[in-house]
């Protein structure tokens, strides 16, 4: 009963000044808001990266062929990179090695009738579409038979088959990739983008891949690629673009990722003994995957830190208010003592009023940080509409992102909120506890 009596009390206070006890409580529900906000887009972020490092297989070992900076050659054509002989030898030696495919990847512009797109010819083999996590739409995917007679059959990306195709079924059609012919067998699902991770492992768009035997790609492509820009000329001789190593894994997690590494160290050793330049790269996700996760916690403190000091702006507001809050009613406050107050009742009157701003500020806050998902939603679609350029130039990473509520930020915020209330109310409720109730009451 006494508690109930101090709280409608200083609830009615508070009321007295409507504007200025909203301010103050804005200034909380903008700390518990960031603090949620700001978490749980960088989750978001987080979890969106570690997924496609995932995506990349945490028992692969990728070997990508790098064009060296300082590449000098007499020969017109630059050759460099991985060649089909490190990938036998790597198959022979390497024992952990479960198994492994082979990669050639090309640019080019795909026709149909009076449309065209520009995209990767990519040259895979049939186990392509499993290692990275690619679905089938529609039709199938290059098979071992089409493997075998270096067939002309190409599956489309979901991307470049709503571009060739938009009102007909590309299955039996024939797409032109420059001038080579091929025909859809099949047709992929959608496949979000991924991100550069890693120095030399790129951004790759999936949509507007079209995939073919790499057999066929070396019959009629080969290996020297010649092209032309703005009246110079470049040709490059590469073998395969990339060799996505599968190890033999076991059980035992920690001996699992040992053995990653064992592999991957295993590979460079023995390509460096084959390449006199540094025309390839290693890349091994289960690292970059444990890189990402220390990251992850990196970021989640620094943007904890950032949202804190939003709340500890918010408390020096609570401290500014009320200690002007006391000089006003500084009468009020010898009156209370003169009829038998004692120094904790004004005390905990002055807490207690900090503490009911902290809430109505710290449930708020909660309320508009669980809001994060649907407000950033309207606001990405609302600037998509009126400039798409901007939404267009943005990381997919951010473009794509997914706020992901922490869920143990909401208790926290809060729980730093009433704390932010009573630290910085103490000071005001002292000094008028402390004030001479006989100088109080000569105060007009």
């Amino acid at each position: 009963m006494f508690w109930l009596r101090t709280i409608k009390l200083g609830t009615k206070s508070l009321l007295l000044h409507p504007m200025r006890s909203l301010l103050t409580v804005l200034g909380i529900f903008i700390g518990v808001a960031s603090v949620i906000w700001l978490l749980a887009i960088g989750e978001g972020i987080s979890i969106k990266a570690q997924e496609q490092i995932k995506d990349l297989g945490a028992n692969n070992v990728i070997v990508r062929s790098v064009k060296p900076p300082d590449l000098d050659s007499t020969s017109f054509f630059l050759s460099y990179g991985l060649k089909r002989d490190d990938y036998d030898v790597l198959m022979k030696t390497v024992k952990t090695i479960k198994h492994a495919t082979r990669i050639r990847e090309l640019r080019r512009k795909f026709q149909y009738a009076n449309r065209e797109v520009d995209g990767r010819l990519v040259g895979v083999e049939p186990d392509y579409a499993d290692i990275m996590k690619l679905e089938l739409d529609r039709g199938h995917f290059i098979a071992p038979i089409d493997m075998e007679l270096e067939s002309n059959v190409c599956v489309l990306g979901e991307g470049a088959a709503k571009e060739l195709f938009p009102l007909e079924d590309p299955i039996g059609k024939i797409v032109i990739a420059q001038t080579d012919p091929f025909v859809v067998v099949g047709v992929m699902k959608h496949r979000v983008p991924m991100a550069g991770i890693g120095g030399s492992l790129s951004a790759q768009d999936f949509n507007n891949d079209v995939y073919i035997p790499i057999t066929t790609l070396w019959a009629r492509i080969g290996d020297y690629i010649y092209t032309r820009r703005a009246g110079s000329r470049e040709g490059e001789h590469v073998e395969l673009s990339q060799v996505t190593i599968q190890v033999d894994a076991s059980d035992d997690a920690r001996e699992n990722a040992q053995l990653v590494r064992d592999t991957a160290g295993l590979v460079a050793r023995t390509l460096d003994q084959r390449h006199d330049e540094d025309d390839y790269a290693i890349v091994v996700p289960r690292e970059l995957l444990e890189r990402a996760e220390a990251t992850r916690m990196m970021f989640m403190v620094l943007m904890g830190l950032i949202a804190g000091i939003s709340l500890l702006v918010g408390g020096i507001g609570i401290m500014n208010i009320m200690l002007a809050t006391v000089t006003e009613r500084i009468r009020e406050i010898g009156i209370r003592r003169a009829l038998g107050a004692r120094r904790a009742d004004i005390i905990r009157q002055f807490l207690v009023e900090t503490v009911i701003l902290s809430v109505v500020g710290g449930v708020t806050g909660i309320l508009g940080g669980v809001a994060c998902l649907p407000l950033l939603t309207y606001a990405r679609d609302f600037v998509f509409e009126w400039k798409p350029d901007l939404i267009a130039d943005m990381p997919d990473v951010i473009r794509d992102v997914t706020p992901i509520i922490v869920p143990e930020s909401i208790p926290l915020a809060f729980g730093i909120s009433v704390l932010v209330g009573v630290v910085f109310g103490i000071y005001p409720a002292q000094r008028a506890a402390a004030m001479d109730p006989i100088e109080a009451l000569r105060r007009e």
